[in-house]
């Protein structure tokens, strides 16, 4: 589908849009005023479907992907971010080097927990795989709530290498973050290490699971058999 219109696939897109949907979603992603995605706006469309639209469209060029990312819809930066993931895995050094560029020059735009989960590890973990992690440390530092989820969900690429020190150091890093959303992710992170490495994952639990957030705890330990995972809610490791 490579050269269609930027404006062709925003109006394919809006014409899937379902009212009853959209007020779902508003209430899910937490829309309201002082929530984390304050003032956000859904025009109803089922993950399912945006999938199946960026993989039609898979070849739009990276400007025209961009553009669809600054929408004020949370669907079409969605399906913009899905369209960026598949360039990327597509993509040469110098495309992936761009991409990769784009996506972190406009994490403004990439403002809610699903818009994260679905292509920072895909993008910035894939790019920084044999590369310094430095720009996740500086992520994790962000004042941004959605540039530290970047941060930990992006290691998630190295996790599925058995690559672990640095989602164990930006655990470490953001256990005492303010925001219960970094603690799902750390607590996520920490138990897909366990799906692969119990002994890593219980050697850090050990260590600092009486001072980590109750989310992040539960989280990390969700796997755990019963009796294991109530001595640790319990305190009695």
């Amino acid at each position: 589908m490579a050269g269609v219109n930027i404006s062709t696939i925003q109006k394919k897109i809006r014409q899937l849009g379902n009212n009853e949907i959209a007020a779902h979603s508003q209430r899910f992603f937490k829309t309201g005023k002082g929530d984390y995605g304050e003032g956000d706006r859904f025009l109803g469309i089922r993950v399912p479907i945006l999938r199946k639209l960026a993989k039609q469209y898979k070849g739009t060029p990276l400007v025209d992907v961009l553009t669809l990312l600054k929408s004020v819809y949370h669907e079409e930066r969605l399906i913009s971010l899905l369209m960026m993931v598949s360039l990327f895995s597509r993509g040469g050094e110098e495309e992936q080097n761009a991409i990769y560029e784009a996506y972190l020059e406009n994490t403004g735009y990439i403002n809610n927990w699903d818009l994260v989960d679905s292509s920072a590890r895909h993008i910035v973990g894939a790019y920084l795989l044999t590369r310094s992690r430095g720009p996740l440390y500086r992520l994790a530092d962000s004042k941004n709530l959605w540039e530290r989820r970047i941060s930990i969900m992006s290691t998630f690429h190295f996790i599925r290498k058995e690559d672990f020190d640095d989602t164990l150091n930006l655990s470490e890093k953001m256990k005492q973050d303010p925001e219960d959303l970094i603690h799902k992710a750390v607590g996520w992170m920490l138990r897909e290490i366990g799906n692969r490495n119990m002994a890593i994952e219980e050697r850090f639990l050990k260590k600092h699971y009486q001072n980590m957030p109750r989310t992040m705890l539960r989280y990390a330990i969700e796997k755990f058999p019963e009796d294991k995972r109530q001595a640790y809610l319990k305190g009695k490791i």
